[in-house]
């Protein structure tokens, strides 16, 4: 199952009955692992229990890996037995000043245990908020029974008040020398266009003409000196 923040209705698709590469936040309630993935390409032992609760952030790029249970592009999460508990189970979700903090109680006791904690967060406003999911062979019965979202009034500094308007959504630190928040990701640069490149080209080369016109003139003059104080 699955709660969204996105920007517009989303249609039925893969992702936790949403669509892939989608545009605003997910958070992921995961009771089975992939184990193709998990007993062939990764260490068991460091693989999170599940169920697992975890959080995405959608830029519409980013594509949720099946496979690997969505592990490249989890911004954080914990392990939270919500799959056949005998006690009511509740996710508590708070995002105030660019910073998202995921708690959960499922253990019957009325407490609220940290589970992510994401800063630099930055979500646009006018999102729609939902729920989904999917199952595959394996199913279970999970009921929703009630969402509450509050408002909440924090003061804010005349600097936060200038912070520029978010459309799309992002973390600060999304990319940091190559990982994402702990995930390695693959960083593309971005080339050259055609007419950069040629540009580049030319004044290398006027670089290396101007290089070899200024040698031959300071070697002319040295050779001339030289024949001077020999005569």
């Amino acid at each position: 199952a699955t709660n969204w923040h996105r920007c517009g209705r989303a249609p039925f698709s893969p992702v936790f009955g949403n669509m892939n590469q989608f545009v605003g936040l997910g958070l992921f309630v995961d009771t089975y692992p992939n184990e193709t993935y998990l007993l062939l390409r990764h260490d068991p032992a460091t693989w999170p229990t599940f169920p697992y609760v975890s959080v995405m952030l959608g830029n519409g790029t980013l594509t949720y890996d099946h496979d690997r249970d969505g592990r490249t592009t989890e911004l954080g999460g914990c392990t939270a037995m919500t799959r056949n508990s005998i006690y009511d189970t509740f996710l508590l979700v708070r995002y105030s000043k660019n910073k998202l903090t995921l708690m959960v109680d499922v253990d019957g006791k009325q407490e609220w245990r940290d589970c992510a904690e994401v800063s630099g967060l930055r979500l646009p406003t006018g999102y729609y908020l939902g729920a989904s999911s999917v199952t595959g062979d394996l199913s279970d019965n999970h009921d929703v029974i009630s969402m509450k979202v509050y408002q909440l009034t924090v003061e804010r500094t005349p600097e936060e008040e200038e912070e520029e308007v978010v459309t799309i959504p992002r973390v600060d630190d999304m990319l940091h020398g190559g990982l994402m928040l702990g995930f390695p990701v693959d960083v593309e640069e971005e080339g050259m266009s055609g007419l950069q490149l040629f540009f580049t080209l030319l004044f290398s080369v006027l670089g290396l003409a101007v290089l070899a016109v200024v040698g031959l003139v300071l070697y002319g003059r040295w050779k001339e000196n030289k024949r001077k104080r020999f005569y």
